[in-house]
């Protein structure tokens, strides 16, 4: 599933220009929905065929050479377990490698799991569990690992 980040923008940018307020569009490889609210957008795209418990690897954003974070693939509610009864994947101080997953993000009914896309050490934990997080937004602060 890879949607260009222009083909994006141009969609939403004619939608709104149109007055839409709600887009909705299927195939068999991938359904994207979008509900405009005032100034916010809110997006949700899954792939078609991705399975429960399905593993995703979550882009980084970089601050600096040492410094990265890891961010959400998806629209959706962030947990730091695999269930309420079991320990954090993760926490402050924990080392981590590329491929590790991370937490769960439920899109769409779905458990994503987020893995982490790089080696290094927890930062911080920039989300509480159970809260809603939208496509991009930071969830790990960590440091890279030398």
């Amino acid at each position: 599933m890879d949607i260009p980040l222009k083909q994006l923008d141009a969609l939403f940018e004619a939608l709104s220009a149109r007055g839409v307020t709600e887009f909705e569009w299927e195939d068999e490889a991938i359904r994207l929905r979008v509900a405009f609210q005032g100034a916010t957008v809110t997006t949700t795209v899954a792939a078609a065929a991705v399975s429960p418990a399905a593993s995703v690897a979550a882009p980084v954003a970089e601050e600096d050479a040492t410094t990265a974070y890891v961010t959400s693939p998806f629209v959706g509610t962030f947990y730091r377990a695999p269930s309420p009864e079991a320990e954090p994947f993760v926490d402050v101080g924990a080392t981590v490698r590329k491929g590790q997953v991370l937490c769960i993000v439920e899109a769409m009914k779905l458990m994503n799991e987020i893995e982490s896309e790089l080696t290094g050490v927890i930062m911080e934990i920039l989300v509480d569990n159970g809260q809603s997080v939208e496509f991009g937004q930071r969830l790990f602060k960590l440091r890279r690992a030398q």
